[in-house]
């Protein structure tokens, strides 16, 4: 259950909430130590050893039996599909576009994230925003446009990472499991992809494991790095409000920026600058307005 907005949220759901976005924004750093893998071999890796983390604490906690029982219904299993596969596409394009030196448009879909969340809320499922918000989703998507005649092209990588983060969360809107027995279900769905993948292309799965070198124990330990911060953020859910989760999410974004930015020297020219600058705003009046609106509803 989120902490009440009345009284000051517990220091472990703070915590846990600065872990799980600092753990995302500093992932870049884990990637770029995998360069020499393919894209598509680090995720197919990610899905394999994410399932067995997923399913042992599934395990521990006593709910693998009730989350295999699932299985058993179409409906849910093809929610799960579809929202595996759009996790599974947006992990594809993140490791591919920081491999390729695009960390800072990467961070720029994740700062719109939020933003689509909010119009796809409002489209889709008739969700009101306040005047403020409406604002900064025109100022965010002011920013994006920016960027359409600068130096770097269209920002397809940020738009393409924040359309199919936000649609993952429309699609899991419609199944009623929540995050740990949803994502493990989609893991199970996907790791026979990943495993045909794996084995179709070198360098193999049997070739990989055999050979002892730091990259090896990266691509075996892809299943900690993904699924420590999921477990933290799903107790800073629980535990905080979504208002005080939504402003912190902006930590991730912001440090993937600076390492793109100040670690590997991407370029920044002044349509990308003005772009971010747009959108810094925009944050600033997101974080404002949904404060704001949970302050008058706890005066209620």
């Amino acid at each position: 259950m989120s902490h009440s907005s009345t009284s000051p949220p517990p220091p472990s759901g703070i915590a846990a909430a600065l872990g799980a976005f600092f753990l995302w924004g500093v992932l870049p750093i884990y990637w770029k130590a995998l360069g020499s893998v393919p894209a598509a071999h680090i995720i197919a890796h990610r899905t394999i050893w994410a399932l067995l983390i997923l399913w042992a604490i599934l395990l521990w906690q006593g709910r693998a039996k009730e989350t295999l029982r699932h299985l058993a219904s179409p409906r849910i299993l093809a929610w799960h599909l579809v929202s595996g596969l759009l996790l599974a596409g947006n992990w594809l394009l993140y490791v591919w576009a920081t491999l390729h030196n695009h960390i800072i448009e990467a961070a720029l879909g994740y700062y719109l994230n939020p933003f689509f969340n909010m119009l796809f809320g409002y489209l889709l499922f008739g969700e009101r925003q306040s005047r403020l918000q409406k604002i900064s989703i025109a100022i965010a998507l002011g920013g994006v446009a920016i960027q359409f005649r600068g130096s770097h092209g269209f920002p397809w990588i940020a738009l393409a990472l924040a359309l199919s983060f936000s649609l993952y969360a429309v699609v899991r809107k419609k199944s009623p499991l929540a995050s740990l027995p949803g994502l493990s279900l989609e893991t199970l769905m996907l790791t026979p992809i990943a495993l045909l993948w794996l084995c179709w292309q070198p360098p193999h799965l049997i070739t990989t494991l055999q050979q002892a070198n730091s990259q090896t124990l990266l691509l075996l330990t892809t299943g900690i790095a993904t699924a420590t911060p999921l477990l933290l953020f799903g107790h800073a859910a629980r535990s905080i409000t979504l208002t005080t989760l939504g402003i912190l999410q902006f930590l991730g974004p912001t440090l993937q920026f600076l390492i793109g930015w100040l670690l590997y020297r991407e370029a920044m020219s002044i349509e990308r600058t003005m772009s971010f600058i747009l959108i810094w705003l925009a944050v600033g009046l997101y974080a404002f307005s949904t404060r704001r609106k949970a302050d008058a509803s706890s005066a209620i």
